[in-house]
């Protein structure tokens, strides 16, 4: 029966391959479920549906090519129907495989990302102190002239008392 059920689906891997090419593209794929009443009739019975044709195709393409040949194409597609539990398993196991293959890529990205903000920002500290140290110098000029303008306030407060005190002096 597995040769029987195999001979099939490479008769219809054949009829999927519009353009006889001998390798199933993703877009042929998705073709070939609207095309091909025989293929259309295998994912009925497999509950496999369009918005299932991508995840499909990744599972089948074992090699990651992104072209299926027709051992691959036989293969999977008898494995799926036959020995597989429930193909929903065997989506679900590939869907998490892969989400969790980008979780591991994301992380070394954003690990490099990371690396790359923190070099950068010591860098533009770095560049930053002179122009750091100009500001606390401004700063305390301003805080050494405000107490400097005050003591000359309060200096012109007391003259018109030093004026009278100097004026009294010298009458005597």
């Amino acid at each position: 029966q597995e040769l029987e059920e195999k001979s099939i689906l490479k008769k219809i891997f054949h009829k999927i391959d519009e353009d006889g090419s001998g390798a199933l593209t993703l877009d042929e794929l998705e073709s070939g479920a609207k095309k091909v009443s025989e293929f259309s009739q295998w994912l009925r019975v497999m509950d496999i549906d369009d918005g299932d044709l991508r995840q499909l195709f990744e599972i089948v393409d074992g090699d990651g090519s992104g072209e299926v040949d027709p051992q691959e194409f036989a293969d999977a597609m008898f494995r799926m129907k036959n020995t597989e539990a429930k193909t929903a398993t065997k989506f679900v196991k590939h869907l998490v495989t892969r989400l969790d293959n980008e979780a591991k890529d994301m992380r070394a990205d954003l690990a490099v990302i990371l690396a790359g903000l923190t070099e950068r920002t010591e860098k533009a500290l770095q560049m930053l102190e002179p122009q750091n140290q100009v500001v606390d110098k401004a700063l305390t000029d301003t805080s050494t002239f405000k107490r400097t303008v005050s003591l000359e306030q309060r200096f012109q407060e007391q003259v018109p008392a030093i004026q009278r005190t100097v004026e009294v002096a010298m009458r005597k």
